[in-house]
């Protein structure tokens, strides 16, 4: 076997309600490095989604029990704490409650949020140039910001 056990992380993702229910038997496993918080789902799982209008399940004082659960059990047991943010605005907020692995967006999001920052500069391209561009509705229909 060597030592390819030394040269893993196993990061569990913490995404239900039974997750934070048993917190402190999970957090307890050996070999166990992460614990990776995953907001939506958890929020899914716990039925916030019917309770709370987007996007207020995120700041509920029901995840933030989860998530304080999930930090104490983190530090009990010498685990690292990770979550997953579409963007920058909340991370200082997950850093000073001792999350040091934040993934941020995924290749939609990246993808969709530099292609909306393209059109805004296009737009401010052609007006600087005297002419009025807007993109068509195929970039629109994909999600693509047009305001």
């Amino acid at each position: 076997a060597g030592a390819h056990n030394d040269n893993v992380v196993v990061a569990l993702q913490v995404e239900t309600a039974s997750c934070i229910q048993n917190i402190d038997e999970i957090a307890a496993l050996p070999g166990l490095d992460m614990l990776f918080l995953g907001q939506n789902d958890l929020s899914m799982s716990m039925g916030l989604y019917e309770k709370y209008e987007y996007p207020e399940m995120y700041f509920s004082p029901e995840l933030n029990a989860a998530t304080d659960k999930l930090r104490a059990a983190a530090e009990r047991n010498n685990i690292l704490l990770g979550l997953f943010l579409f963007g920058t605005d909340r991370v200082g907020e997950f850093i000073d409650k001792g999350f040091t692995f934040i993934s941020i967006g995924n290749d939609l999001h990246h993808m969709l949020t530099q292609a909306t920052s393209h059109i805004g500069a296009l737009r401010d391209i052609a007006k600087e140039h005297g002419k009025d561009w807007e993109p068509t509705k195929y970039a629109s229909g994909f999600g693509i910001s047009t305001d």
